[in-house]
C-alpha cells in the first residue's frame, strides 16, 4: 500500500467534537467531527500500528491542550503533572 500525503485544512463548526469508534474487539478509530465533516484516522496497517497510532494520540492530546490553553485560558486542562 502506497503512502500518500496531504493536507486538510478546516475550520470547527459549532458543533465539533473528538470521539472514538469502535470497529472491532481491540481495533478502533479516532474521529474528528468537524461539523461538518469528519476526519477517521485509523490504526496502521504497519507492524506495531498500534503503538503508532497511541503515540500520535499523545502528541495530538498535548499540542491540543497547549493551543487550548492559549486560546482559552480560564479553562486549561491539567495534564497530572506530565510533560
Amino acid at each position: 500500500m502506497a503512502v500518500v500525503g496531504f493536507t486538510v485544512t478546516c475550520s470547527p463548526g459549532r458543533e465539533a467534537a473528538a470521539g472514538v469508534r469502535q470497529i472491532g474487539p481491540g481495533w478502533v478509530s479516532l474521529v474528528l467531527s468537524m461539523d461538518p465533516g469528519r476526519v477517521v484516522i485509523d490504526v496502521p496497517t504497519v507492524s506495531g500500528g498500534a503503538v503508532v497510532l497511541a503515540r500520535f494520540c499523545r502528541d495530538l492530546a498535548r499540542e491540543a491542550s497547549r493551543i487550548a490553553a492559549d486560546l482559552d485560558p480560564g479553562h486549561a486542562l491539567t495534564t497530572g503533572g506530565e510533560s
